[in-house]
């Protein structure tokens, strides 16, 4: 009993240690807001390659070929790659668009693979092999560039040769659809304003989101091109740049919009994809990250990087633990205290990202505890997805619903509900017990565990209702953000 509490204190003091470390990131990224991000003039422009990776996602392709042609370039110094490799009627659709618009004299092709090996990667990997491009810029299905994104991002792969990468940041179609939307809004807002604004900055491993970035080719080839053993291929080139020495940057005054999971299945789903890749990305690289040349702090911090969503399976063992320390009084849990210092740290990410982005900010601090009551919810099937990663268990590359497509509901019903809900049970009898042997500390983790379970279980074990709103139609007007503040669109 001795060793489970002392466990129980050590993963309580791991969690701690990780919130020091988000709180570093939120003291750089005030720092890294002042920094202005150094922009060339050219004479000429360079010329780039657009790709657009698609499948099966209809409901937006109109819509994104729409905003593409739009772009502000020279069209003689641009080439347009629709990757599609779809297996539904989008494909017909996006020949008929691709024709429209090349008989308008757009300079974009239709590319299409025999087979689908390899996914987003393979099919990046297919399209670079015939692009022209000194840059590729990349945008998924569901994203809208504006017109003037190349002419503000090449503009700062320009001014310093060694830059592998630039990524804008991601803006949102759909924020305000539901309140499983808004708070992905805040978790992504938080990502691209604390995160990587911080590491940007501070010169520390920055990563690729996957769309709404830039590459410069040579960097891309330089690293070993995309490859397809992680379910994170953009983080996976990421890294492998940037330890071959080239750097990536990230441009916050530069925004993309894109959609957002519009039902909690869908972006539970996406959820599993990330945690699942990010950690074959860990498997994959870190022992290549402790022989590079980078700085112990360097190596620490992209450890913590890459290694975030083992506090997802830390949280799942914190809770399996208290079970049997609460039925000891004299190895009562100790690590409420600890862990609730620690996550003071969540209200001030997301409170500066919220800060940075909307003047009427402190009206939308009401998501954060609906964020951390869907991220708790979210920890076990985010285990998963890192045991199976650690395992090196391969999964297929699922392309989260979008569109009318996620809006109209998931009808499959995940198995790993019932789990959920048996974890749910489990932290509400806990959540008795803590509250009985006058354990108040403890009660509101429990608890929060408890609601976050049953809740997700709920969404698992049932199809979602359809969304409120389609805003995600391929005929949908595109709103301005309701954002200022020091990163304007």
């Amino acid at each position: 009993m001795k060793l489970m509490a002392a466990a129980s204190l050590g993963i309580s003091v791991l969690l701690f240690l990780y919130a020091l470390y988000v709180l570093i990131l939120c003291g750089l990224s005030l720092w890294g807001r002042r920094r202005p991000v150094p922009r060339a003039n050219p004479s000429t422009w360079p010329f780039v390659t657009v790709q657009l990776p698609i499948y099966n996602e209809g409901s937006v392709v109109e819509r994104l070929l729409q905003a593409v042609v739009a772009l502000d370039y020279p069209p003689d110094r641009l080439e347009i790659q629709v990757l599609d490799d779809s297996t539904d009627e989008t494909a017909q659709l996006v020949k008929q668009l691709v024709v429209h618009y090349q008989a308008l004299g757009y300079p974009i092709e239709l590319l299409r693979r025999p087979n689908r090996n390899g996914y987003k990667a393979g099919a990046l990997a297919y399209g670079l092999r015939r692009a022209r491009g000194e840059f590729i810029a990349i945008f998924d299905a569901d994203f809208v560039p504006p017109p003037d994104f190349l002419k503000r991002m090449i503009p700062v792969l320009l001014a310093d040769p060694t830059i592998a990468a630039a990524q804008a940041r991601w803006d949102h179609l759909n924020a305000s659809q539901s309140w499983i939307t808004r708070a992905q809004a805040l978790m992504l807002d938080a990502h691209f304003i604390v995160d990587q604004v911080a590491r940007s900055a501070a010169g520390l491993p920055v990563n690729f989101n996957g769309s709404a970035g830039v590459w410069r080719r040579e960097a891309i080839e330089a690293a070993g091109g995309w490859e397809t053993d992680t379910l994170t291929e953009d983080l996976d080139l990421s890294y492998r740049a940037q330890l071959a020495g080239w750097r990536i940057v990230f441009v916050p005054d530069v925004a993309v919009p894109g959609e957002i999971p519009p039902t909690l299945p869908a972006f539970k789903s996406q959820q599993f994809r990330w945690a699942k890749g990010t950690t074959q990305t860990f498997r994959k690289l870190i022992s290549r990250i402790w022989r590079s040349r980078w700085p112990w702090w360097k190596r620490v911090v992209a450890t913590l990087h890459l290694g975030g969503y083992f506090t997802h399976l830390l949280g799942v063992l914190l809770l399996l633990l208290s079970g049997p320390l609460l039925r000891h009084p004299v190895e009562r849990p100790k690590w409420a205290v600890i862990l609730g210092l620690g996550l003071l740290t969540v209200p001030l990410m997301y409170g500066l990202s919220q800060q940075a982005l909307y003047p009427d900010w402190p009206r939308r601090l009401w998501v954060i505890p609906v964020l951390f009551v869907i991220g708790t919810g979210l920890t076990l099937s985010n285990t998963r997805a890192i045991i199976e990663a650690l395992l090196g268990l391969p999964s297929e590359f699922q392309r989260t619903p979008k569109g009318e497509r996620a809006a109209r509901g998931e009808p499959e019903m995940d198995p790993i509900g019932w789990i959920e809900g048996a974890f749910a049970l489990y932290a509400l009898l806990l959540t008795w017990r803590a509250w009985h042997h006058g354990l108040d500390g403890v009660v509101p983790f429990l608890l929060c565990y408890a609601l976050s379970y049953g809740i997700v279980a709920g969404f698992s074990l049932s199809p979602a209702p359809p969304a409120r709103e389609a805003v995600s139609s391929a005929r949908a007007p595109l709103k301005e953000a309701d954002r200022s503040g020091p990163f304007p669109r």
